[in-house]
């Protein structure tokens, strides 16, 4: 295995794109999100963070096979059901950089890349300037939810160690068709916030 990680600026991420679609559709379709997946909004969705050239992405690959990868665009360059929760606290969408994607392969994890992607993403949000917070949001699922696996594990213990504050009052709604689903459904995200500077 010839692991490594690299980042790329805005369009830089351009000849990933169809890997980073098929990456994210794999990982999301398992618990939490069972996401069934579509690669036509995976292609408009990537696209629309690559035309930001503010934006990163940070791919681990193993060789020239992507296995891994996080994103993250200034929260002002991102859709308007992410900005909403933002400006309903008051606070400016120009000082957030938010964060997309992490997804990495289960094979691959316990290796240290989920904090590499923190890190290569905060470090880029300070480079550029300007940013107060950085944020994301994760879906939330019932606890007693019976397609929940055994011995999952939340990642919220991970993103606390970071610094990362679970929001109580914010979150957003995004649809999309669970595996086996013909029809989109909504689901609720809760928003995840640190200072930049912390």
């Amino acid at each position: 295995m010839s692991l490594r990680v690299i980042t790329c600026v805005g369009a830089a991420v351009t000849p990933h794109l169809d890997d980073l679609a098929r990456l994210r559709i794999a990982v999301f379709r398992d618990w939490p999100y069972l996401y069934q997946g579509d690669l036509a909004y995976e292609r408009r969705y990537l696209a629309a963070y690559a035309n930001s050239p503010r934006s990163v992405f940070v791919l681990a690959l193993d060789g020239d096979i992507v296995v891994g990868a996080s994103s993250g665009i200034p929260l002002a360059d991102d859709g308007e059901a992410f900005q909403v929760p933002f400006r309903a606290r008051g606070m400016a969408v120009d000082e957030v950089f938010y964060f997309g994607e992490s997804v990495l392969l289960r094979d691959y994890r316990g290796q240290g890349i989920g904090h590499r992607f923190f890190d290569e993403r905060e470090a880029h949000a300070r480079r550029l300037g300007g940013f107060r917070w950085t944020a994301f949001c994760a879906v939330e699922r019932e606890a007693d939810d019976p397609r929940c696996p055994p011995g999952h594990r939340p990642n919220d213990a991970f993103w606390a160690k970071r610094g990362y504050r679970r929001q109580d009052d914010m979150f957003c709604t995004l649809s999309w068709a669970e595996p086996e689903e013909a029809t989109e459904r909504e689901h609720r995200l809760r928003f995840w916030l640190r200072p930049l500077d912390a």
